[in-house]
């Protein structure tokens, strides 16, 4: 279901010489909206950044220890936002074997510090040789070995430009609170897999992950303090801005 799209300052768009059509004011239950994207131009786009030999390499690794990481579609809207947002400070949920957070790194900063959180110290040690792999200075990659909910509660509140979350889908709604309290004014929470699969666009999928991220869409949307979009890049990946307080 849509959203209440708003209303037209044009109530009435030409239609040739012999009227004019209607806009409608909200999208309903009832529209759809028919793409004319083919599988060739969605190839095109996810690979129109393409990846060197590092994030080939890390992807590798991903496949060797079953870990599934961002596209690339996914991860040059990371690095996008990290160098949109000048980011100083990054925290992610979700090492894996580092495909994410290079792409954040590569948009940060010089001298910008990624804080990446993941309950397998293993995938950590791997996501590392992916940071020295691309010359990334030890200094600018921290990585905690712990759950998210473990380790978010002890990170500094308003410090962080982006909290990227790509861990257990059913603590996003709890990450979700945690990045509230960990962003700086203006800055950006993200969330992947927000499509999962095609199914949360199905109702009738009722699982406990995918009700999760449907439950998060609908949170974020309610959220008055956000700015949301959700971009059909990779798996989905739903973005919200912080909104600046008014004495701020």
């Amino acid at each position: 279901m849509f959203p209440p799209r708003p209303r037209s300052l044009l109530r009435r768009l030409p239609c040739g010489l012999s009227g004019a059509r209607v806009v409608p004011d909200v999208w309903t239950q009832e529209d759809t909206i028919t793409s004319p994207i083919s599988s060739a131009s969605w190839t095109y786009s996810e690979q129109f950044v393409p990846e060197d030999e590092v994030l080939s390499a890390a992807r590798a690794r991903s496949e060797e220890v079953g870990v599934v990481p961002i596209s690339p579609g996914a991860g040059a809207a990371l690095r996008f936002l990290a160098s949109v947002l000048d980011a100083r400070a990054v925290v992610e949920v979700g090492t894996g074997t580092g495909v994410s957070g290079l792409w954040l790194l590569r948009g940060m900063r010089s001298d910008g510090v990624l804080t990446t959180v993941d309950i397998e110290a293993e995938h950590q040690r791997l996501a590392k040789e992916t940071f020295a792999e691309d010359g990334i200075p030890a200094n600018r990659a921290r990585t905690i070995a712990g759950a998210g909910l473990d380790v978010l509660p002890r990170l500094t509140d308003g410090h962080y430009d982006i909290v990227f979350c790509d861990g257990d889908k059913r603590e996003y709604s709890a990450y979700l609170k945690e990045a509230l309290r960990l962003l700086r004014p203006g800055g950006v929470v993200v969330f992947d897999n927000a499509l999962w699969h095609d199914r949360v666009a199905d109702p009738a999928q009722r699982d406990a992950e995918t009700v999760a991220i449907r439950d998060l869409g609908k949170e974020v949307l309610a959220n008055e303090a956000l700015v949301p979009v959700l971009l059909p890049v990779g798996d989905g990946m739903l973005a919200a801005r912080k909104v600046w307080a008014p004495d701020e």
